[in-house]
């Protein structure tokens, strides 16, 4: 699965990702503890007349880990260089969770080289207990696991409506040997830091942006609530707001095909 990760230190730090497909650019970010892997089943289903870039977010997965730098503006800076190495602008971003925060900041920051925004589950006003909760299961993740197996279990538990190819690819990108057993890729330290930057909310940058943006919530999404959702769309009543049934935060890999069929109308709209 990691064959053909390539690596660039075009900004302050180096990141990990994969490109892959030809055509107008997609740039895909994961959410916290995730890694680039998740994104798979999307960019397969979305072909490879578009090309997708998919990255491991700083602190994640094989890309670099500073010790401090885990605000929105290191994330956004991070995949503005990459942009700019890559020579790929303009383009449209999909993030999922934290992704979503930085695709939307980065849009309204940067309309020159973000020309569309897919945003998968993560809006303004997301509320302080849901970030407490949030920081207390990344907190959880720091662990040493002796097998996959274990690490598969831990996994199925935390997310019940994933499907076991996806918490396999999770394993295989986010969790490496150490001695006798595993850790994870995502540094801990790093993960809260994350969590903590996204305590800042960006209503501010969703009521300006001005380019064009999707926003994709699972129903059953304990991550945004049907409040913060609603207050978003209040916000902004232009963006187009899809609502996926009997789905939870985690919409990329449990149901792929809806976020590629967004993100291919988003393509054909703007590129």
């Amino acid at each position: 699965m990691t064959a053909d990760l390539q690596h660039t230190r075009s900004g302050r730090i180096g990141l990990c990702f994969r490109d892959k497909g030809t055509g107008p650019t997609v740039v895909l970010l994961h959410g916290t503890t995730a890694s680039l892997g998740v994104w798979d089943p999307v960019a397969d289903r979305i072909g490879d007349r578009v090309r997708t870039i998919a990255v491991d977010q700083r602190g994640h997965g094989r890309s670099d880990k500073p010790a401090e730098g885990y605000g929105v503006s290191d994330y956004c800076s991070d995949v503005l260089a990459l942009i700019a190495e890559l020579d790929c602008g303009p383009v449209v971003v999909c993030g999922h969770s934290l992704g979503a925060r930085n695709a939307v900041v980065l849009g309204r920051q940067h309309p020159e080289s973000v020309v569309g925004v897919v945003a998968v589950d993560y809006t303004p006003y997301v509320e302080p207990h849901v970030l407490d909760d949030l920081e207390a299961r990344v907190r959880g993740g720091d662990r040493r696991f002796d097998s996959e197996a274990e690490i598969e279990d831990y996994l199925r538990r935390r997310y019940p409506l994933m499907p076991v190819d996806a918490l396999r690819r999770r394993i295989a990108y986010g969790y490496v040997r150490e001695g006798d057993g595993f850790r994870a890729l995502a540094d801990p330290a790093a993960m809260v830091r994350t969590v903590q930057g996204l305590r800042c909310d960006f209503a501010a940058e969703a009521r300006d942006i001005t380019v064009p943006v999707v926003l994709v919530r699972g129903e059953r999404s304990r991550i945004v609530s049907d409040e913060a959702f609603a207050a978003t769309r209040r916000l902004r009543p232009d963006f187009r707001a899809v609502e996926v049934p009997e789905a939870d935060h985690y919409i990329p890999e449990e149901n792929p095909e809806v976020v590629a069929g967004e993100i291919t109308r988003m393509v054909q709209a703007v590129m």
